[in-house]
């Protein structure tokens, strides 16, 4: 046994973040770790790297009873961490990252920019990433970023690899590149944590899986033997239907027209539309231009040209205020950067867009925030405190309803939802679900990114599929899955892991 934790405590002031927390790994296993958003599954791993120390309980590595002051001091045992979010420098290249604090170093003890540089290129190139080793990491995708800390963990050798929702920002094919690499550390003996929402990979890479409610550890057990229908049961407490199947709807009027639309070097000559009550799905490989087209749609790519309908009027969004003042909504891929104020609260973030209704004369009206706030919260069912709690301490899921809350408060009614589900648990993914489709139903237009295909097989009522920024080809909402990637089709090293 490489890692033993029993009855770990965290608190946070005087919120219980983890209680009663269990965990053991072996050598040459891959250990699933599920559980809702907000069950504690983060917490647990930040204590096991060394980021968070633990209030209460023990751990062991390798049967010694440890306690990680900081990230230096677990990693020096052979701990490791691949985080969700990238938490890379920026401004240097794929190389330098993959070194950043273990940099190789010739005469005089200077740092060999021209060895890390080979190394890498070796090391991703017996990958087979989208990568190049001298790109700046501020230019790459939340995919290509996402390889990059992969290749980083695999570089400096690890006894036990925390990979935290590792796959839910990258292509197909990449993905299956993640998988065989998670195989042939298990094979070489390395010990495995592997944390993921993705129902479709348990079965493919886990032997054992323990799941998280509330704080707790709950059930722990062989994956051969656990049905999904029980691991569900176990991380929600109640039965929850694994998939959601949307019901169409007659689609009314056209909302969103877009002819010859073209952002370059993204995208290319795009056309299509979305009616009213309709969801219209957009796939496509990791590099093939949806955000890219989603964003110029917003007005956010002033290179844009080509010609906008909405409601059947011209348009022109120079701008992302123009294409608001529309009725035209962006929920972005990453909503934390983008998309959510995170250290202002939920009323702040709900009301953000449509300051002038609540502002007559210039002066903000508290009780107008307020009501709109208490509107949104019970729509939406936001899961939180109040109004006035920090939007970023909610739960993936209720954090994205607040981003949506945004935009049905300001009345829009063109949303443009790009990978609305990523890193969001099961349950807040239904939710979500049912949240489009009551938006749906009262006569707004969808287009949405996902890049998970049996999502937008279950949810879209037209499907699009785009190739090298040209859209490849339309498909019925029920189609299949091969019908999509045959369509979808994609060199990846033409550069997929640049945005």
């Amino acid at each position: 046994m490489l890692l033993e934790l029993t009855g770990v405590e965290k608190r946070f002031g005087g919120v219980i973040a983890l209680r009663n927390g269990a965990l053991s790994v072996d050598a040459g296993e891959v250990h699933l770790v599920m559980g809702e958003n907000g069950a504690g599954k983060s917490t647990m791993m930040k204590i096991i790297a060394g980021l968070q120390r633990r209030d209460g309980g023990g751990m062991k590595w390798r049967g010694e009873t440890v306690d990680f002051a900081n990230p230096v001091e677990s990693a020096r045992m052979g701990i490791a961490m691949v985080h969700q979010e990238s938490l890379l420098a920026p401004h240097l290249s794929v190389a330098e990252n993959i070194f950043l604090g273990r940099e190789l170093r010739g005469r005089f003890g200077l740092v060999d920019r021209a060895a890390m540089t080979q190394r890498a290129r070796q090391l991703i190139a017996e990958h087979h990433f989208p990568l190049q080793a001298e790109w700046q990491v501020e230019r790459l995708s939340p995919a290509g970023k996402q390889l990059v800390e992969i290749c980083r963990a695999i570089q400096h050798g690890t006894s036990l690899l925390i990979f935290d929702e590792p796959t839910s920002s990258l292509s197909e094919s990449e993905t299956k590149e993640v998988f065989k690499i998670v195989r042939t550390l298990r094979d070489r003996g390395t010990g495995v944590i592997y944390i993921t929402h993705r129902m479709d990979e348990l079965r493919s890479m886990g032997d054992r899986v323990t799941i998280l409610r509330d704080g707790e550890t709950v059930h722990t057990e062989a994956m051969s033997t656990l049905s999904t229908a029980q691991m569900i049961r176990y991380m929600v407490g109640r039965e929850v239907s694994a998939l959601y199947t949307r019901e169409p709807v007659t689609p009314g009027a056209e909302m969103l027209r877009v002819h010859n639309f073209s952002a370059p070097p993204a995208v290319k000559d795009v056309s299509l539309t979305v009616r009213a009550g309709e969801i219209v799905g957009l796939a496509g490989l990791i590099g093939a231009g949806r955000t890219e087209l989603c964003k110029a749609i917003f007005g956010l790519d002033r290179n844009a040209r080509g010609s906008l309908w909405v409601n059947e009027k011209p348009v022109h969004f120079r701008t992302p205020n123009a294409a608001v003042k529309a009725g035209v909504a962006l929920i972005p891929e990453d909503r934390q950067k983008t998309g959510l104020a995170r250290e202002l609260p939920i009323a702040w973030n709900v009301t953000m867009a449509g300051l002038d209704a609540i502002s007559p004369y210039g002066l903000l009206s508290h009780a107008s925030e307020k009501t709109i706030t208490a509107q949104s919260i019970e729509r939406l069912r936001i899961r939180c405190d109040s109004g006035a709690q920090k939007a970023g301490r909610l739960s993936g899921g209720n954090q994205q309803k607040v981003v949506i809350s945004k935009w049905v408060s300001r009345g829009a009614k063109i949303f443009l939802f790009d990978e609305p589900t990523r890193g969001i648990d099961i349950g807040a993914k239904r939710e979500v679900f049912e949240v489009m489709d009551e938006l749906a139903r009262q006569g707004a237009a969808i287009l949405m990114v996902s890049s998970e295909l049996p999502e937008i097989l279950q949810v879209a009522d037209r499907i699009l599929v785009m190739r090298h920024g040209r859209i490849a080809g339309e498909l019925p909402g029920r189609t299949t899955q091969e019908e999509i990637m045959r369509l979808a089709a994609l060199d990846t090293t033409e550069g997929a892991g640049q945005r």
